[in-house]
């Protein structure tokens, strides 16, 4: 860990102790597990103190862990451009717990956290228009869910008939249920145009 990544953390630590639950150091960015409830006053003080100047909010995003008490970790990414730093900020919260919005403090969090909600379900209190971005109305379910199935509930098709779009429950047959994760370049019998050339000097 750098000299610098140490101080920082030690002074974020310093005057944010009722956010900072803990802290370390990878790969040249440093991580903050914060708690939940104070989410939108430490995203504030990370881009307006003089130490921090963490200006940029680069992305929001959120993990899955079924078997914990509390399922989901919801995580921001900020670089200041001032300092040349990056810090990732973590909060783990319960299925039924809502988080707070940063779309007052950082305005480009509002798709951000659309996004969260729509592939999670994660619900950002005080957001102005929260609702899916990437799925299609009446969308069910939360796709980046561990306990999403892969093949989804509905499938949509056009009907010719109807002449519109038809939602319709999936209803794949086994052999379509069988996945094969081998290369589609392994075992392929592809010649490459101007190969031949070199078979026919080679004869």
């Amino acid at each position: 860990m750098s000299d610098a990544l140490k101080e920082l953390a030690q002074h974020i630590e310093l005057k944010r102790p009722d956010c900072v639950l803990s802290w370390n150091a990878a790969h040249g960015e440093l991580n903050i597990e914060v708690t939940p409830s104070n989410i939108a006053g430490f995203v504030e003080f990370l881009k307006t103190d003089q130490t921090c100047k963490f200006s940029t909010l680069v992305d929001i995003t959120a993990v899955d862990y079924p078997a914990r008490p509390k399922r989901f970790d919801v995580v921001y990414h900020f670089l200041s451009m001032y300092q040349n730093h990056r810090v990732r900020v973590r909060s783990s919260i319960r299925e039924d717990e809502m988080v707070p919005s940063v779309t007052a403090v950082h305005p480009c969090a509002n798709w951000f956290e659309r996004e969260v909600f729509d592939m999670f379900g994660i619900l950002f209190t005080g957001h102005p228009d929260l609702r899916r971005i990437l799925t299609d109305y009446g969308f069910r379910g939360f796709p980046l869910r561990k306990d999403f199935p892969t093949t989804g509930y509905t499938e949509v098709r056009y009907d010719e008939e109807k002449k519109r779009v038809v939602y319709e429950p999936v209803s794949l047959v086994q052999e379509y249920r069988q996945f094969d994760f081998m290369s589609p370049w392994e075992g392929a019998e592809y010649v490459l145009p101007g190969d031949e050339k070199q078979d026919e000097k080679a004869g």
